[in-house]
């Protein structure tokens, strides 16, 4: 995923409505331009047309920015986004780990600030996190991030430019855990992290909670035992006037959202990522098949 480390935030918060419907009857489905947002709009689009609806694809729009002002503008009518990424990006609020206030709260607030709701959100959780491997996890005793703060001066750590400035990352975790003091700090090209830490040039690195690297690689991610980290879990944001036309829409969506957890979300990005290199509508046209979520 280039995801979260590539966001730009917002292009402000106010209050103004969208300007515009998206035209026809067709429900415009978007997403950003990393792989399980282009995974998730494709699954969305094709639960939609199984369910005799008109689909218009926008997928691969951008960051952040670029995805919630094609909302507002009413380009595209719904597409996949964070909770984390809502609180801490688009909202500028205060990070705190409470799954279900988090989601409350944005919720809320974009119902409020952009006449836009979010239907249910899937358990899963891409949150920021460290990874390891299990050798190396066994050799220094690391299960949690409470135990790399003890560990860190004798860790080499792999991470993105961003993760080294920003609240919720190094200085977060020196601030809620103290120590965090790494023997070095290698600034590494997000899609090379992975292969920077199996071939031995670092002992940790920063990784989000449903790469699929996790599952192909085996890979010990440590637990968040003081809750720094705020909950990324995803759901379908919508546009009120949308859903208000198309009532419908968040039964169909809501019926996917219980069965995407963190592991079958790593599995699933491996399946486009990893070896196999499967186009994303392939995958989510397996996966819809595989659960009978097919209505005709």
């Amino acid at each position: 995923m280039s995801t979260r480390a590539q966001v730009l935030g917002l292009l402000g918060t106010g209050l103004a409505l969208p300007a515009c419907s998206s035209r026809g009857d067709a429900t415009a489905i978007g997403s950003k331009d990393f792989t399980e947002s282009l995974l998730l709009g494709e699954l969305y689009a094709q639960l939609i047309e199984d369910a005799g609806r008109a689909v218009r694809r926008r997928l691969d729009l951008g960051g952040t920015d670029i995805a919630m002002a094609a909302l507002r503008r009413g380009e595209i009518d719904l597409y996949p986004e964070y909770t984390g990424t809502a609180l801490l990006v688009v909202l500028k609020a205060q990070p705190h780990g409470d799954a279900v206030q988090t989601f409350d709260f944005v919720k809320r607030e974009y119902e409020r600030r952009f006449g836009c709701t979010w239907l249910d959100p899937a358990p899963m959780n891409n949150t920021q996190a460290l990874a390891t491997t299990r050798e190396l996890a066994a050799r220094f005793g690391l299960r949690t991030l409470s135990d790399v703060a003890v560990k860190a001066p004798q860790l080499r750590l792999g991470a993105v430019p961003e993760f080294v400035k920003r609240a919720d990352g190094l200085p977060g975790l020196q601030r809620v855990y103290g120590g965090f003091n790494f023997k070095t700090i290698r600034l590494i090209d997000f899609g090379l992290k992975y292969q920077a830490l199996l071939g031995g040039d670092v002992d940790i690195v920063v990784a989000f909670g449903t790469d699929g690297a996790i599952v192909a690689d085996n890979l010990v991610v440590m637990q968040d035992d003081r809750h720094l980290f705020p909950p990324y879990q995803v759901a379908p944001v919508i546009r009120l006037d949308a859903l208000k036309a198309r009532p419908e829409l968040a039964q169909i969506l809501d019926r996917v959202a219980p069965l995407l957890t963190d592991t079958t979300m790593r599995t699933l990005n491996n399946d486009i990522d990893g070896v196999q290199k499967r186009e994303p509508a392939d995958v989510a046209r397996d996966f819809i098949k595989a659960h009978g979520l097919v209505s005709r």
